[in-house]
């Protein structure tokens, strides 16, 4: 299963190139933009991650 999970073997040198590849192909101005948007989208799965949480608990605490 950890064979799957490759990002721990690379080094310093493939992640150079990757970063080198994706400047490449989104451009300097692009790259805040992504980041930018999978920020939101991360931070509107945690809140929809907590706003469940909260329902069970408050779905368990009626229940008793």
């Amino acid at each position: 299963m950890n064979n799957l999970l490759f990002i721990g073997n690379l080094g310093t040198g493939e992640i150079i190139i990757i970063a080198i590849i994706v400047l490449l192909l989104f451009g300097g101005k692009k790259i805040p933009e992504l980041m930018k948007g999978i920020g939101k989208g991360v931070r509107n799965f945690k809140d929809g991650v907590k706003g469940l949480e909260d329902d069970i608990k408050i779905d368990d605490t009626d229940k008793k």
